[in-house]
């Protein structure tokens, strides 16, 4: 009787494309109890008219069924002012990245990206096997790199990812500037991502019928306090989202997230009242590093980008330990912590943490 093979204990092979890669490792455990300044959140939580819908709709019945889509559709077309067929619902807007790339990127094409900028736009380029080009923020002020951008778009650039404002840096293009992109771009898929609009109040989303290589993508994660749900859409033109429809997996939006996001949309009072609130905060959070000595960049989102040069670490643990989370961003920018802006009390807490150890 031969002998059994032995069972093989070498790790399969991954393609070359994920062997290449970095990983991808957030600091996200050990946040509970502590002043989460750190991740660009809502700082103060979801709406409580979201909430008490959903306790008041959730049954067991609608756990044992596949999520129907068609309410939360018609409501969020409504509420930005797209049809219907110009939305594509998405888990977060990070699967917005990764169906854009799966529809419209081959294993070897050019991807452009701007650097630093939100490491899923690498991310999903490098699964996917793309040659990925990066555009540095100018390093004076991390101003957008117009120029140096339209330089860089030739015929082959399949795919440009555009965070608008950017994260970490908290600079913006203008609409003009993005339109330029658009008309040297035809030939590739230009997403702009516009996760902190509420901050900044530009945007594409009134090109989308007409400009048929723009895709502009929106969360429920940042000012709409809806992070754990994982809940975001990308607009654009039908014919695009008929396509990403078929490189999209039917049911990865669930069904919680689709309910908070229709009766989220029904009234936006209460975020509208944040982001005014974050609004304000910044400016103490200026008025706070300027009287404390440390340079930053002026933001057009939720978070500031300071220079804390060779004490970046030091008092990002030191704030920590003092129950204040921000997050160190000196990897990619020497020297620099972001913390997110929350509100008033929030920021004023985080300055006097910031005090004591500075």
């Amino acid at each position: 009787m031969a002998e059994a093979n032995p069972v093989q204990t070498a790790p399969l092979r991954p393609r070359q494309a994920v062997l290449r890669m970095a990983p991808y490792s957030p600091p996200t455990a050990g946040r509970a109890g502590k002043l989460r300044l750190d991740f660009n959140e809502n700082t103060i939580g979801a709406p409580p008219h979201v909430v008490e819908a959903l306790r008041r709709r959730l049954e067991a019945d609608l756990l044992a069924v596949y999520p129907e889509y068609g309410e939360v559709r018609a409501a969020l077309a409504a509420y930005f002012q797209v049809s219907p067929d110009q939305l594509l619902l998405t888990n977060g807007t990070d699967e917005a990245i990764q169906v854009i790339i799966n529809t419209y990127v081959d294993d070897g094409d050019e991807v452009l990206l701007l650097r630093p900028s939100y490491a899923m736009y690498r991310f999903y380029a490098d699964v996917a096997g793309a040659s990925v080009r990066e555009i540095d923020y100018r390093p004076e002020d991390l101003a957008f790199p117009l120029e140096e951008l339209l330089e860089a778009i030739g015929p082959a650039t399949r795919a440009i990812l555009i965070a608008n404002p950017n994260n970490p840096t908290g600079t913006a293009a203008s609409r003009e500037q993005l339109e330029m992109i658009l008309d040297r771009a035809a030939q590739a898929a230009v997403l702009v991502d516009e996760a902190y609009f509420e901050f900044y109040g530009v945007t594409l989303l009134p090109l989308v019928g007409r400009a048929p290589n723009l895709f502009v993508s929106r969360t429920f994660s940042k000012v709409f306090g809806m992070a754990a749900l994982r809940l975001g859409c990308v607009f654009s033109h039908a014919d695009n989202i008929r396509f990403l429809h078929k490189a999209q997996s039917p049911y990865s939006v669930n069904m919680l997230a689709a309910m908070a996001a229709a009766e989220a949309v029904k009234d936006d009072r209460y975020v509208k009242e944040y982001a005014a609130e974050v609004l304000a905060a910044r400016d103490l959070v200026y008025q706070g590093l300027d009287r404390l000595g440390i340079s930053y960049y002026r933001s057009q989102a939720n978070f500031v980008l300071m220079r804390a040069g060779e004490r970046a670490l030091e008092i990002r643990d030191k704030l920590r330990a003092a129950g204040v989370l921000v997050r160190d961003r000196s990897y990619e920018l020497p020297g620099c912590v972001r913390v997110t802006v929350g509100t008033r009390e929030q920021v004023q807490r985080f300055l006097k943490a910031l005090e004591e150890i500075w």
